[in-house]
């Protein structure tokens, strides 16, 4: 295409002086590169660097820019933008013929409700409500089923099986039912938890809603003047940390890529998720769902104010680019669509389960094992007295003003660095509750029908729990009305020692966990992900910066409860 005179001169002699390098004009097409050096494309000038001649291309090409900026009083890319545009313009006039050109779609009629400047935000957070309530309430009554068939029939069987192959009571029997079941199976009886969520999520995505949902959220990130553009990594934040801060790579700005990257661990990943769960669980039966939504909107909260102040104070003076995507129309969700997102996402969480979640299960077992002191041999060590015991020991005072000073909470945050969902295979292990009884494994093969017919039953029961629960997401009561939900021996647990660490205010200090769970130091490998993308520097202002910042919000919670009378 013909991009005027003045334009066009320009290439043209950039192009002779192209010609007179061979080893540049062998390796790309003259006119293409000469346009692309115009439009000051920063890839191509780092790749001409390295040809030889390259320099002086790079030195002829920016003298064009200069002359076509005096000129045109703009630069040479935007002027060029401007012709494209125009021909396309001229060309879909000719071609395109429009028979009802006034039409206004179903999706445009949506659109004036849905994304209005004054109803869009509210309506984007109560849709935001309805999945975290959908994710808690509906998947409550696989957790009971998953963990009563662990816990219970599965452990059994492989205390009954090692028995009978001469293990039992040894320290490969400890392995698997102490480590390896009880750390991976805590974690997996959560997998309903983000099924719910993910599934929750495709519909909306599929939908066309997360379009929007996008477009009214950027609206009120430029109000606090953060970066438009940045609101896709941080809903990729959502559902893991590590690929967000890849998604960063789409920012033009290295100062919006690095204050995005910043702001992304303070979205509640999907690892976090569990821990969530289980604690409004036990602690806020009544309304878990409601407890998990505040989580996930404080996150969002506090990383605009720590957008605000981190472009008042390192990020001055560049203003935040425009953020242009596309409304797709809106669709009724296919089953197979939804099947398919779903799915990935949860097989991703497996194989980190099968992976990273096991060998840290083996690892803090294998801590657990090991005596330091208070114990005289390997196979009569407790939790307390061992090597991990003692390790978390050391940091429990610094968490003791927080509400959760007791060694085994140390312990579950120091080993969720490794990942989030790992605080609860921590806590398993740590609290070493025995799910077998003495001399089961004698006689555990007698009842695996029975087994099997209780697990299939306590399924169809929950399932039935679940249907009855979505209804009363929106108040509407089928049934019993009220959840039959069974304490779990972990979880009463958990509640007896927060409630003792915290003298009685135990549900303000597992507040107060969750707080610092949300903004505590990411995963290692979203660590490794921030140094890749962001640098060595930028990496440790979010380890020690998100260490102090989520010391400080869970003392602010938890002393400032106490004075309210509250928990």
């Amino acid at each position: 295409m013909d991009y005027g005179r003045e334009v066009e001169e320009e290439i043209v002699r950039l192009q002779q002086i192209i010609e007179d390098y061979p080893t540049v004009s062998e390796r790309y097409p003259t006119r293409w590169l000469a346009i692309k050096l115009l439009e000051q494309d920063e890839d191509v000038y780092k790749k001409l660097q390295k040809l030889e001649g390259g320099m002086e291309i790079f030195n002829e090409a920016q003298k064009s820019h200069g002359h076509l900026h005096i000129v045109f009083g703009d630069d040479a890319d935007t002027i060029m933008a401007d012709r494209r545009y125009g021909w396309i313009n001229g060309l879909v006039r000719e071609s395109v013929k429009y028979t009802r050109p006034d039409k206004i779609t179903f999706s445009d009629r949506v659109d004036q409700f849905v994304t209005n400047q004054y109803i869009g935000v509210p309506l984007f957070l109560l849709m935001m409500w309805v999945v975290f309530m959908f994710t808690t309430n509906v998947s409550t009554p696989y957790i009971d089923w998953i963990d009563g068939a662990i816990n219970g029939p599965l452990t059994r069987w492989m205390v009954a099986l090692l028995g009978a192959a001469g293990a039992g009571g040894t320290w490969v029997e400890s392995l698997l039912v102490d480590g390896i079941i009880a750390g991976v199976g805590g974690i997996l009886t959560f997998v309903p938890v983000l099924i719910a969520l993910y599934l929750a999520l495709a519909v909306l995505e599929d939908s066309g809603y997360m379009a929007r949902g996008a477009f009214v959220m950027d609206n009120l990130m430029h109000v606090f003047g953060l970066h438009g553009k940045s609101f896709v990594p941080l809903v990729i934040g959502f559902g893991c940390t590590v690929p967000a801060m890849y998604a960063t790579r789409t920012l033009e700005s290295r100062k919006d890529r690095i204050l995005t990257g910043l702001l992304v661990p303070f979205m509640s990943c999907g690892a976090r998720l569990p821990v969530y769960v289980l604690f409004a669980t036990i602690f806020f039966p009544e309304n878990p769902g409601v407890v998990v939504f505040w989580l996930y909107l404080i996150g969002v909260l506090l990383a605009i104010l720590a957008g605000i102040l981190l472009r008042k104070f390192i990020f001055q003076g560049k203003e935040p680019s425009p953020f242009v995507m596309e409304l797709p129309s809106y669709r009724m969700p296919t089953l197979k669509a939804i099947w398919i997102h779903t799915w990935e996402r949860t097989s991703s969480f497996l194989k980190k389960a099968s992976t990273v979640i096991m060998v840290a299960s083996v690892v803090i077992w294998l801590l657990l094992s090991i005596p330091v002191s208070g114990s005289e041999n390997f196979a009569r060590v407790t939790p307390e007295n061992s090597a991990f015991g003692k390790m978390s020991s050391l940091i429990a005072p610094i968490l003791k003003p927080l509400g959760f000073g007791e060694w085994q909470i140390s312990g579950a945050l120091v080993s969720g660095l490794t990942g989030k969902e790992v605080i609860i295979t921590t806590l398993a292990q740590a609290y070493g509750e025995s799910q077998t009884a003495a001399g089961e494994e004698e006689t555990a093969q007698l009842y695996i029908g029975r087994d099997i017919g209780g697990i299939l039953v306590s399924f169809v029961e929950a399932t039935g729990d679940t249907l009855r629960a979505i209804p009363g997401i929106f108040g509407i009561q089928i049934g019993q009305g009220e959840a039959t939900q069974e304490s779990t021996s972990l979880m009463n647990t958990i509640e007896n020692s927060f409630d003792r660490s915290s003298n009685g205010h135990g549900k303000l200090a597992a507040f107060s966990f969750l707080i610092f769970v949300l903004l505590y130091t990411p995963c290692v490998v979203a660590l490794a992900a921030e140094k890749q993308e962001l640098g060595s520097k930028w990496m440790w202002f979010t380890t020690l910066g998100q260490a102090g910042l989520a010391w400080l919000a869970s003392f602010l919670v938890f002393q400032g409860g106490i004075l309210l009378g509250l928990g």
